[in-house]
C-alpha cells in the first residue's frame, strides 16, 4: 500500500526551524567579537576584531523573544517586502495590458519554427542572468523575471521549476562565481586589504566553468520534461497553470501589434534604468521600487488601461505577495533569534579553530565548509563578508593560505548555499511566489548543489600554485 506523506506548508517549516533555532540559545555558549565600523568601498561596514572572542552572559530565546521574532522579521525585512509587494503590483498592470501573453506567444512561434532559437534561448538567458549576477550582484532584481519566465516555459513545454531555474539558478551562479560582484568580492577584498578587482583572470576562468555547469544541469532537466511532463515535482500545478495562460489560438498569432510592442518597450526600458542606477548609482532596494513603481504607471497609459484599472491591478498583484511577505518575514525571524542569541559568533570561533596544522590546500577547503555553515545565520553577502573574513583573513596568513584564496572560499560557501538555505529571503520569497513546495525545490536542486561542492573544492587548488 502507498502512503501519501503530506509535507507541511513552507510557513509551517519555517516555524519549526524557528523553534529549534530557540533551543540552540539554551546550550550553544553566548559568544561575541569586538566590533569595529569601517569604511569599505565607500560603505560603512561593522567589521570583527581578529581575536576578540570572549563568551558572554547567555541570552536564550526560548521565550517570548521567540514569539516576537517574526515580528521583528516583518519589521527589519520591511525592505524587500515592499520591494515584493511593488514589483506584484506593477508587475500585474503590465499583466493586464496582455503584452507579456503576446510576447510569449511571439517567443513560442519562434522556438517552434527555428532550430536555432530552440537550442540557444536557455543559454542565452542563463549567460545573461549569470552576468548580472557576476558584475552588480543581481539578487532580489530576480524575482520579477520569475513572472515572466514561468509561464514562457509553461508554453515551451517546461515547467514552473525550469521558469523559476533560468534566471535564478543562473543569477545565483553568477553571484556565487562572481569576477567583480561588488557586495562580495568588493567587501571581502577591501577587508583582507587587497587591490579591487585582483585576482580577476583567474575568477573569470571559474564563472565559465560554473556557468556552463548551471546550463548543463538546468538544460538536461529542461529536456527531460519535455520529453516526459509527468515528471515534473509542479505537474498538477503546471497543469493549472496551463488553463490561465490562453495559448490555444497559438497557430492563429499574427505577431504582436504596436501597442503590445510599445509596453514591451517601456518595461524593458524599466529594467534598464534599474540596471543602470545600480551600476553607477549604487541604488537599492528603495530605488529599485520607485522605477518599478514609474514603470507599472507608465505601462498601463502606455496598454490603455483606465486610472481605476491601473490602480486596481496594482492593488491586485500586491494582494497576490502578502504570503510572499510573510515567508520572507518569517526567514529573517530565524536570523534575528540567532543573532539575539549571540550564538553567530561562537559558531564562527568554533569552527576557525580547528584550520590549525592542516595542508594550505585542505585549510583552503575547510574554510569553504566553515562559510557554507555560517550562511544559514547570515545569508548576505557583504554581511557575511563583514562577520568572517576579519577572522579568516589573518588566519589564512597563519596557515599558509593566501588572503585572495581566503576571499575565493567565502565566495564558494556564501553564495551556492543561497540558492538551497531557508533563511534567505529571496530564496524563500521566490519559491512561495512560484509557488513550488520548499521540500520539491530541495529535492531539485540538491543534486546541483553537491556538484557545485566538489566543483568548488577543485577549483579550490589550483589557488595554491598561483596566488601563493
Amino acid at each position: 500500500m502507498k502512503i501519501k506523506v503530506k509535507v507541511p506548508n513552507t510557513l509551517v517549516l519555517l516555524s519549526v526551524l524557528l523553534v529549534i533555532t530557540a533551543i540552540f540559545t539554551l546550550f550553544v555558549p553566548a559568544g561575541e567579537y569586538d566590533r569595529v565600523q569601517t569604511e569599505i568601498n565607500g560603505q560603512m561596514v561593522d567589521l570583527v576584531k581578529p581575536g576578540s572572542y570572549k563568551e558572554v552572559e547567555p541570552s536564550s530565546q526560548f521565550n517570548l523573544n521567540l514569539i516576537m521574532a517574526p515580528i521583528k522579521g516583518f519589521m527589519e525585512a520591511s525592505q524587500i517586502i515592499v520591494f515584493i509587494l511593488f514589483v506584484g503590483g506593477a508587475f500585474y498592470v503590465f499583466q493586464r495590458t496582455e503584452a507579456i501573453d503576446a510576447g510569449i506567444k511571439a517567443l513560442a512561434k519562434a522556438h517552434k519554427s527555428s532550430e536555432f532559437i530552440r537550442m540557444a534561448m536557455i543559454p542565452i538567458f542563463m549567460v545573461i542572468f549569470s552576468l548580472a549576477g557576476a558584475t552588480f550582484g543581481m539578487s532580489e532584481e530576480t524575482i520579477p523575471f520569475i513572472m515572466i519566465f514561468i509561464p514562457l516555459a509553461l508554453v515551451l513545454g517546461y515547467d514552473t521549476v525550469t521558469g523559476v531555474a533560468i534566471p535564478f539558478v543562473a543569477a545565483s551562479t553568477g553571484f556565487a562565481a562572481a569576477f567583480m560582484n561588488p557586495f562580495t568580492i568588493g567587501v571581502a577584498q577591501g577587508i583582507a586589504g587587497l587591490p579591487p578587482m585582483s585576482g580577476i583572470e583567474y575568477r573569470l576562468i571559474i564563472w565559465v566553468i560554473c556557468t556552463a555547469v548551471a546550463i548543463w544541469w538546468v538544460m538536461r532537466y529542461a529536456a527531460k520534461i519535455k520529453k516526459n511532463p509527468e515528471l515534473s515535482p509542479t505537474f498538477a500545478l503546471d497543469q493549472e497553470r496551463r488553463k490561465d495562460l490562453k495559448m490555444s489560438d497559438l497557430e492563429d498569432f499574427g505577431g504582436m501589434d504596436t501597442k503590445h510592442k510599445l509596453v514591451l518597450l517601456t518595461f524593458v526600458t524599466g529594467i534598464v534604468v534599474v540596471v543602470f542606477g545600480v551600476l553607477y548609482y549604487g541604488w537599492y532596494i528603495k530605488e529599485i521600487c520607485g522605477v518599478f513603481l514609474v514603470t507599472g504607471i507608465i505601462t498601463g497609459v502606455v496598454g490603455r488601461l483606465s486610472a481605476n484599472q491601473i490602480a486596481e491591478s496594482f492593488v491586485a498583484g500586491a494582494k497576490d505577495m502578502i504570503s510572499t511577505a510573510l515567508v520572507v518575514a518569517l526567514s529573517r525571524a530565524l536570523l534575528i533569534v540567532a543573532s539575539d542569541g549571540k550564538i553567530i559568533d561562537t559558531i564562527l570561533h568554533a569552527f576557525s579553530a580547528p584550520l590549525d596544522g592542516l595542508h594550505p590546500i585542505g585549510s583552503s577547503i575547510v574554510m569553504l565548509f566553515v562559510q557554507k555553515v555560517i550562511v544559514f545565520f547570515v545569508p548576505s553577502g557583504s554581511g557575511q563578508a563583514a562577520l568572517t573574513m576579519p577572522v579568516m583573513a589573518p588566519l589564512s596568513d597563519i596557515l599558509g593560505v593566501s588572503r585572495q584564496t581566503a576571499v575565493l572560499a567565502f565566495q564558494f560557501g556564501e553564495g551556492f548555499a543561497n540558492m538551497i538555505i531557508p533563511t534567505s529571503a529571496v530564496t524563500m520569497g521566490i519559491l512561495t511566489l512560484a509557488k513550488i513546495p520548499y521540500e520539491k525545490w530541495v529535492v531539485w536542486v540538491f543534486p546541483l548543489e553537491i556538484i557545485f561542492i566538489i566543483l568548488g573544492m577543485i577549483l579550490m587548488v589550483p589557488p595554491y600554485f598561483i596566488w601563493q
